[in-house]
């Protein structure tokens, strides 16, 4: 389910572009893959979970061939990197992950990778461009209607929080599942 936002008396050219992250309280895509960026410990950990994990050595073997990594970045929704890689990543795989917006999360050995994943598949980004409408993923059908209403809340009131005149700026909000109508919100 997602929800499409169409902002007013909002100039992209003038006023502040903005993205920002906000957690939900429930994951909105079950099919999310997330890949482990991982030294030995972290990689040991992921296997023991069934995650996907690659460490440095399968990095390396990339050397920065941007297909490569393009494809990596694809397969994935996002990744998680071990604190004493991730300040290498850039430098072994070039700028490929940061380009399709998918830098990285941290993962320290403090924390549990469970959590952090959960945390991570809950996670959804406002990013405005150049056009005046966005569309963020906030659900799945599968989901009881207020566990929707409680994601839509939050991601509705954190968008109004990043705009400049909060709710002045939005013109419409509606929502969509893939295949249905658009219901209007706002």
């Amino acid at each position: 389910v997602e929800l499409q936002v169409a902002l007013k008396n909002y100039d992209p050219q003038k006023d502040k572009r903005f993205s920002g992250t906000v957690k939900l309280e429930h994951i909105p895509k079950p099919k999310f893959q997330v890949c482990i960026l991982g030294d030995q410990q972290h990689c040991d950990e992921a296997r023991a979970n069934k995650l996907d994990c690659l460490d440095t050595e399968t990095m390396k073997k990339m050397n920065k061939s941007k297909k490569r990594v393009k494809k990596l970045a694809k397969k994935y929704d996002a990744f998680l990197a071990s604190e004493s890689l991730i300040k290498q990543i850039p430098r072994i795989l070039g700028p490929g992950l940061n380009k399709a917006g998918k830098f990285p999360t941290l993962l320290t050995h403090n924390d549990s990778m469970m959590a952090k994943l959960d945390e991570v598949k809950a996670t959804i980004k406002f990013q405005m461009k150049k056009v005046l409408c966005l569309a963020v993923a906030v659900g799945n059908v599968k989901m009881t209607a207020d566990q929707l209403v409680q994601n839509l809340n939050l991601a509705i009131n954190y968008l109004a929080s990043l705009l400049k005149k909060n709710w002045q700026n939005i013109r419409s909000l509606h929502i969509k599942s893939t295949m249905g109508p658009p219901q209007r919100l706002y």
